[in-house]
């Protein structure tokens, strides 16, 4: 069963290309078979060099690279992704592969033995003791107003690995949010459709995850992301 990583790429640490590689590589083996990868490059970063593209198209067979220079959002950047990935099953992470490899073969796993048609990875206890205190009030702030307003079976919607088998692309992409809500508004897309079974699946952190300093401006917008969802039939 074919099945394709998408990863969207903006301003990566140094040696990112490396972690890529590596990652996909023991993906690969624990899957035992050769996966697609889908890179989206989502506006220009300074570490994403023609010396780093070089070394990830001569390391990963059937490389598919999506790139333009306007920075549009993660959940923009994966929609192209989504858009032209060809497996049967489709899954998506962040660039430094932040979750553990059997998280992630536990993803693909539950796709190809027909568990679920989504799989929605959440985090465990141990990651919010892992995040600075400001990502950590605010996840649970979030997941708060998911429970109480949406009334929602998953309420940590916002965890950066998931799955869906490919019959399940096209409602991928009638999300409409570009940044970090879009997570969101795919889960909610998935239980209101009533078509698809969607499985919660815990995930581990890897111990070399590093978090950036957040970026206090993007509250608002997706707040107000949020409320539109409330409204959205």
């Amino acid at each position: 069963m074919m099945v394709s990583i998408v990863l969207p790429c903006y301003n990566p640490a140094p040696g990112w290309e490396q972690i890529v590689c590596s990652s996909y590589n023991a993906f690969c083996v624990d899957a035992g078979e050769q996966a697609e990868l889908v890179l989206v490059l989502d506006g220009h970063s300074v570490a994403v060099t023609a010396e780093s593209k070089a070394y990830i198209k001569k390391n990963i067979p059937g490389l598919k690279l999506v790139e333009y220079q306007q920075n549009k959002g993660k959940g923009y950047a994966i929609r192209q992704g989504v858009a032209v990935a060809t497996g049967d099953i489709i899954i998506y992470t962040d660039i430094d592969f932040p979750y553990s490899p059997g998280s992630l073969h536990t993803i693909y796993q539950t796709l190809k033995n027909n568990e679920a048609d989504v799989a929605v990875g959440v985090k465990d206890p141990a990651y919010y003791a892992q995040v600075p205190a400001m990502r950590r009030i605010i996840s649970k702030y979030l997941r708060v107003l998911i429970k109480t307003f949406l009334s929602m079976p998953i309420t940590d919607t916002q965890c950066g690995l998931k799955g869906f088998k490919k019959e399940v692309t096209s409602l991928f992409l009638q999300t409409t949010i570009d940044r970090y809500l879009f997570d969101l508004e795919f889960v909610r897309n998935c239980f209101r459709s009533k078509k698809y079974r969607v499985k919660a699946i815990p995930v581990v952190l890897n111990e070399h995850v590093h978090f950036r300093k957040m970026n206090y401006s993007i509250l608002l917008p997706e707040m107000l992301n949020f409320i539109r969802l409330l409204f959205k039939k």
